[in-house]
């Protein structure tokens, strides 16, 4: 006895309806990484509308850093093998030659006659680009400031709330001849 009492075209058309209205982006490729679906919320953040993405490899035309698409790909093959990948950073090329950060999840798209049978990868992505560029701006802040500290002409400590060394830098080392291994943690 069937789970659902709607007749197939029209939950079919339901899931085409939910797969384009969703907050994320949603995309697919066949089993040769051609692009075979593509939702509204991916054309969006990508720029590329439904019809330029769809028939396009997605290593191919979406991904130009050579150290992504090795690491993608491995995520690709893994999924066309029927392992899930998830929270995958993948930096996406737009339309207009910029780049979006997509937190990605990539499964196995199973066919409808056989759910065995891998018949291509799914992809569900939230663009992650703005927090991912916040969080690169701070790391690269605070290697300066470490740097800065570390090379300062004056020696430098701390001692956090409990009395014992958190902060020691180079200078405080060649005056002291304790290395910072040596201090850091101890009252």
């Amino acid at each position: 006895m069937p789970t659902s009492t709607l007749p197939r075209s029209s939950s079919n058309q339901e899931l085409r309806q939910l797969v384009d209205t969703a907050n994320a982006s949603i995309f697919g490729t066949d089993m040769d990484l051609v692009i075979n679906e593509w939702n509204l919320k991916t054309a969006e953040v990508t720029g590329y509308p439904r019809e330029e993405a769809l028939h396009k490899h997605l290593l191919d035309n979406f991904i130009s850093c050579s150290s992504m698409r090795g690491a993608l790909q491995q995520v690709l093959d893994r999924a066309l093998g029927g392992h899930e990948t998830s929270n995958f950073e993948l930096d996406f090329e737009t339309k207009s030659n910029g780049k979006r950060i997509l937190l990605i999840n990539v499964t196995a798209r199973r066919s409808s006659v056989n759910d065995q049978e891998v018949c291509g990868i799914l992809i569900v992505g939230q663009d992650v680009t703005d927090q991912a560029m916040e969080e690169r701006d701070a790391l690269a802040r605070a290697q300066e400031l470490r740097k800065l500290v570390d090379q300062a002409n004056a020696p430098i400590f701390g001692i956090n709330l409990h009395g014992a060394i958190n902060e020691w830098n180079d200078k405080t080392a060649n005056l002291t001849g304790y290395s910072r291994a040596e201090v850091v943690g101890k009252p």
